[in-house]
């Protein structure tokens, strides 16, 4: 018969709970070990990257920036009176010259407008010669009254000094000698009131003929200026050149001054480039450009830097120091390499994909014979187009993965294959 024990009981359910309590400390060690263990280094392709090696010695700083040609001298041609389009007759990339009519425009308006300015310019010139004619009579008789009086006082004068004699001789009265005299002075004083009023009449008259010929200025300029705008109907190119644009159709009504054609030379072009804005503060004018028009590469200088940004860029005007290429024309797409400066002596590389100037980036360098490379922080300086300054992390000969790593921002290390 058995006799039932229940400490054995109780020491097989404490034995379980120990057993258990170990086993759940050895899984939670185990499990924090795996967590404190270094993620497996991935495998990459080694033609999957970019690598490049680091240099000590000249480096060139540049910068780049796509752009177009465009002509130095352009003209738009506007309206110079609002008119009906009758006839284009020259389209868009014809050569033209500076009377080579573009546009046959029409306003029966205007030339009413012509015919009334010549008749107000007529009736102010004849109003002018009548003013003219009429003031020249009336400063005759100033003048003929001036010569009258002139002549009545030389005979008064003559005849006071002939009676002044015979008067100291008694043969003529001292009266008759004083009112002789008298008379003289009278007639003196009024000869040199008459010359007094042709002077006045003079200038009177000459005021008075500058009032009125300013009239037929104005009638003159009014007639000129609305002959010119018929004739500008005629459209002409006023420059040799080529067609660029035309901005209207036939039987278009359009206004004074609006655009119309657009004229261009095409033989004398400059480049206009787009630098990104955060490298704009190193372009100085006069500074050497490579522009590459597709068709080979050209040589020109900065000669403007526009103050304004506009989507993040700058534009930089280019003029070229050689002959453009055959081919080369307005609103070819171009890229301009802008020359900033020679580093003499520092240590380079390539430029890393997300690596910008002056800052701390974290590359992968190659190791053990280039089959491994491992994350390494590297403190960036001036840079270029292609190549980057490095102050401090890399050494000369050092090989660094410049390609786009963010795939492996998890890892320290990796493994080229």
């Amino acid at each position: 018969m058995d006799i039932p024990r229940p400490e054995l009981k109780q020491r097989r359910r404490v034995r379980s709970l120990a057993i258990s309590a170990t086993l759940m400390l050895l899984a939670a060690g185990v499990a924090v070990a795996i967590t404190r263990l270094e993620k497996s280094a991935p495998t990459v392709p080694r033609a999957s990257v970019w690598v490049d090696t680091v240099r000590e010695g000249e480096m060139k700083r540049e910068v780049r920036g796509p752009g177009v040609l465009v002509p130095k001298d352009i003209r738009w041609i506007t309206a110079q009176a609002a008119g009906r389009i009758e006839r284009v007759v020259v389209r868009p990339g014809t050569p033209v010259e500076a009377d080579t009519l573009l546009i046959e425009m029409s306003n029966p308006d205007l030339v009413q407008q012509v015919d009334e300015a010549r008749f107000a310019l007529q009736a102010a010139q004849a109003q002018f010669t009548e003013m003219e004619l009429e003031l020249s009579s009336q400063r005759l008789d100033r003048r003929a009254a001036v010569a009258v009086a002139h002549s009545s006082n030389q005979g008064a004068q003559l005849q006071a000094e002939a009676e002044k004699t015979l008067a100291e001789e008694g043969i003529v009265p001292a009266v008759q000698y004083k009112r002789s005299e008298l008379l003289a002075e009278q007639l003196r004083i009024q000869f040199e009131i008459e010359e007094e009023r042709l002077q006045q009449f003079s200038a009177s008259m000459d005021a008075k003929l500058a009032s009125e010929r300013a009239r037929v200025d104005l009638a003159s300029n009014a007639y000129a200026r609305r002959t010119a705008q018929a004739d500008s109907l005629q459209v002409r190119a006023g420059m040799a050149g080529v067609l660029q644009q035309v901005l209207v159709e036939e039987g278009q009504q359009v206004d004074m001054g609006a655009n119309m054609v657009r004229i261009a030379r095409p033989d004398d072009l400059r480049a206009e480039l787009r630098i990104p804005e955060t490298q704009v503060p190193d372009v100085q004018l006069g500074q050497v450009v490579h522009v590459d028009t597709r068709n080979g590469v050209v040589a020109g200088k900065v000669v403007r830097i526009d103050p304004a940004v506009q989507a993040g860029t700058v534009l930089v005007d280019v003029e070229f120091t050689e002959a453009l290429p055959k081919g080369a024309r307005p609103d070819l797409s171009v890229d301009g390499t802008i020359e900033i400066e020679q580093l003499p002596k520092v240590t380079y590389t390539g430029r890393p994909a997300y690596g910008q100037p002056n800052t701390t980036a974290s590359l992968f360098k190659l190791v053990k014979d280039g089959r491994e490379a491992v994350r390494v922080p590297v403190q960036l300086g001036r840079a270029s187009v292609n190549a980057v300054e490095i102050v401090q992390g890399l050494a000369p000969g050092d090989q660094v993965i410049l390609s786009d790593t963010s795939a492996w921002n998890d890892y320290e290390r990796i493994r080229l294959d």
